[in-house]
């Protein structure tokens, strides 16, 4: 059971219109180490998890993730607002425009679909959850690089927020992959 609170975990407000960082930041929405992938990967991965407690942190890492990708898409979506056809062929996206216009479409940020080719489900624990404990690195990595071309604090600070995230679900992963290293899996 899912509750929709209608307010992002982090307050975004960003005025200021900067149309190369919105093609950088989509793929946090929909690239290889972005948001909508790891919802379907942990929401998927969940089914086969021993017990209610893996299934449980999976479901919530799952959840949270899904307002990651709303956090990430309403970032693009603010940075690329009121844009003129010019400074969209300037920013090189010409060919987003013509496909999504200025919508949120997952795609990373050279321009390539999401792709549930890139999601791993094995129903070993301790299988799936190393490749969790991989892709919360992979997308830490990827929001410190992303902080790193930002320039304006109100694109900064959500993607700081973002990136601590991915390190609590790494521990957390951490913690459920030591406990089931216990049991035995």
């Amino acid at each position: 059971m899912f509750k929709y609170i209608k307010h992002l975990a982090y307050p975004i407000n960003i005025t200021k219109k900067d149309l190369k960082m919105a093609k950088l930041i989509v793929t946090q929405f929909g690239g290889p180490n972005g948001e909508l992938g790891a919802t379907v990967r942990y929401f998927s991965q969940k089914f086969s998890m021993p017990d209610e407690k893996g299934r449980a942190l999976l479901n919530d890492i799952a959840t949270e993730e899904m307002g990651h990708m709303e956090m990430v898409a309403t970032m693009v979506r603010q940075l690329m607002k009121n844009a003129t056809i010019e400074e969209i062929k300037q920013a090189g996206l010409e060919s987003y425009y013509t496909e999504h216009n200025k919508g949120v479409y997952p795609q990373d940020a050279s321009g390539n679909p999401f792709s549930a080719a890139a999601l791993a489900v094995s129903a070993d624990p301790l299988t799936d959850l190393t490749e969790d404990m991989a892709a919360e690195q992979k997308a830490r990595s990827t929001y410190e690089n992303l902080i790193d071309l930002a320039t304006d604090r109100a694109v900064i600070e959500p993607l700081l927020f973002l990136r601590q995230r991915e390190v609590i679900h790494y521990n957390r992963f951490k913690e459920l992959y030591d406990y089931y290293e216990r049991l035995g899996y």
